[in-house]
């Protein structure tokens, strides 16, 4: 998969559309495709479901607020279990109808009807949320003592994973109408450049040998066999991201003005302190694990780059060829069947319940598979709501990564349906773990591809492929990381040009990945594609905290760890009950102890070595 979109944290395609599977862009991969059908969720825009549940939480929220505004601290344990009962189930019903709407939107970010349902569903759902919103701003004015109190009761006490987590946030809390006024404004302030950025990419067309292709179809090819498909592609990409940087660069700029202010008001210390404390972890632990991988550049990507740079009989690698498969690789096409069996065969062997809840994601339309027009590029996992089920957008093309990434968003929406178990407010996990069963599901895939694999050029690429997707994971995500901080510390001066952005990519790159690599000048417009910068700033070091912890979690399953997959299986279940140190207290692992991050690294390390020693 491309190394920057793993998963979009948005979601895609149009509504209850009949299971009328595509062509794959990739001809010989696979006969037709799945499309998901969202009749789950709502048959259409107009379905009576939809609008009957927008007037009911409408009124459910106006009589919550009616009931319980100004009242929390005063109520006995069991009526604050029920209010928080009903604010969760007002909170999956608005969930229910945001993911359709958001779904609805990735599946065609072009299409104009779409697009204003989805801006006037978040509209909706921003009014009604107005009038729960002070329920959490209240929890947190509550005293401990009467809290504590009032978690003794079993009503109140099934919801204190949920409370510690609200209440974590209390010293960053603004006065109630402060809090009202940001949530209402999101919708015409950052939600919308949000939208902006999101349609702008999906109608860029890039034209490659006399077609106009999408970006996912562009970047497809920078995986090409032909060095000259690849190299127009590249440059055809960059110069078209070029064309329509002035408005990316206003984008970001004003995302992050805006992040600015609102840190500023809520006494945040640095741009990554929202994100740290929204995923539950010590800031000490990401400057441990973004120093472990910078320290680790030159034994990881400088030398596996310099590397594959004499394999391809060259002194640099020019940046498109950075991907690029290696001579003896067939690069065949691989189809949609064989990737299915591939993934489900591999989760299998760990454990038949996993691939049981993985095979129900191919047996019902719950998967969006084809490359199109105006869909969302990359691949995402949507868990949607506890009381429905996850759904998969991948753009499959018929490429090794494209197994790996149907092995890697299946691993989340097996991960979501576990979790649902803990209910709509406690099922979501934080960044930092969400990645655990998705990066987990791909060892898995490639530890079994690898393992029935004799021939020894054949393991050798299968190997590279793996080592290039991990420095995609970790070293690509920590350097995204590093741009990001740098961008959002050099903003609080003032704005940044599209051509300093440009410069400051370009050296965030060059270090990261090594004198191996030649930069072109377009590749300096390369930043402006990554989602997450601009719908999530600072995700990017999940991925690599979740590669570095699955090396690790892997080397303890191999080591034939007592219970392993029972202990593994209750880690997805707990949901966002659990810290991280809790979590990986059964496998005897602390990602608080800097060995830690050195022997994720080392799993990748020993890779190379095995490469180098087998050629």
């Amino acid at each position: 998969m491309p190394d920057t979109v793993k998963d979009a944290a948005t979601a895609a395609k149009s509504s209850g559309a009949k299971s009328n599977a595509a062509k794959s862009n990739a001809a010989t991969a696979t006969a037709v495709l799945p499309v998901w059908n969202l009749m789950d969720l709502y048959a259409n825009v107009d379905s009576p479901r939809l609008r009957g549940d927008l007037t009911r939480v409408d009124q459910a929220a106006q009589e919550f607020e009616q009931r319980y505004q100004g009242k929390l601290a005063g109520l006995p344990g069991s009526e604050l279990g029920a209010a928080i009962a009903a604010y969760e189930q007002i909170s999956e019903t608005l969930s229910r109808l945001s993911s359709y709407a958001q779904l609805m939107h990735a599946g065609n970010m072009t299409e104009a009807e779409i697009g204003r349902f989805y801006q006037t569903m978040q509209e909706r759902v921003t009014d009604i949320t107005s009038r729960t919103l002070f329920f959490a701003l209240e929890i947190n004015r509550i005293n401990d003592a009467i809290l504590e109190k009032q978690l003794a009761d079993p009503a109140a006490a099934r919801y204190r994973p949920w409370l510690r987590d609200v209440r974590a946030f209390r010293p960053h809390q603004l006065a109630d109408d402060l809090e009202k006024l940001l949530h209402e404004k999101a919708v015409a302030g950052r939600n919308a450049w949000i939208r902006l950025y999101d349609e702008t990419m999906a109608s860029l067309r890039f034209e490659v040998d006399g077609k106009r292709l999408t970006s996912t179809e562009v970047l497809h090819l920078l995986s090409h066999k032909k060095p000259e498909v690849r190299r127009e592609a590249g440059r055809a990409f960059g110069l078209g991201l070029g064309e329509n940087v002035r408005t990316f660069a206003l984008v970001i700029n004003t995302l992050i003005k805006d992040k600015e202010v609102e840190d500023r008001w809520r006494g945040y210390a640095k741009p990554v302190s929202a994100r740290n404390l929204g995923n539950f972890v010590e800031d000490e632990v990401i400057d441990a694990l973004v120093a472990a991988v910078r320290e680790s550049y030159g034994e990881l990507s400088h030398r596996y780059y310099a590397m594959k740079a004499k394999w391809l009989g060259v002194k640099q690698l020019d940046y498109w060829d950075r991907n690029a498969p290696l001579p003896e690789d067939d690069d065949r096409e691989i189809g949609w069947e064989e990737a299915r069996d591939t993934v489900l065969t591999a989760y299998g062997a760990f454990s038949p319940d996993l691939a049981g809840i993985g095979k129900r994601f191919f047996d019902n339309a719950w998967i969006d598979a084809p490359a199109r027009a105006g869909k969302a590029g990359g691949a995402f996992a949507h868990p949607t709501v506890p009381s429905v089920h996850p759904y998969l957008l991948l753009n499959y093309q018929g490429k090794a990564r494209d197994v790996m990434t149907l092995a890697h968003e299946l691993g989340h929406g097996c991960h979501q349906i576990l979790a649902g178990s803990q209910g709509h407010l406690m099922a979501d996990t934080p960044l930092t773990l969400a990645e655990t069963a998705s990066v987990f599901g791909e060892m898995l895939t490639f530890r079994a591809i690898l393992a029935r694999e004799k021939g020894p050029k054949r393991r050798r690429v299968l190997l590279a492929t793996k080592v290039e997707d991990m420095l995609n994971t970790v070293v690509r995500q920590i350097a995204f990381y590093d741009f990001e901080t740098r961008v959002h510390d050099e903003r609080r001066k003032g704005e940044i040009t599209a051509e300093r952005m440009g410069e400051i990519w370009l050296a965030v790159q060059r270090e990261s990945l090594g004198p191996a690599l030649r930069f072109e000048p377009e590749y300096q417009y390369y930043w402006s594609y990554i989602p997450h910068f601009i719908h999530s700033p600072f995700y990017v070091y999940a991925y690599a905290f979740g590669d570095c912890l699955v090396n690790s979690l892997y080397a303890v399953y191999q080591d034939a760890h007592p219970n392993f997959v029972n202990k593994y299986m209750d880690m997805l279940r707990s949901g966002g009950t659990l810290r991280h140190k809790e979590l990986l207290a059964p496998f005897n692992m602390d990602a608080g102890d800097p060995k830690f991050w050195r022997r994720g690294l080392n799993v990748i390390k020993g890779f190379i070595d095995e490469i180098e020693a087998a050629r």
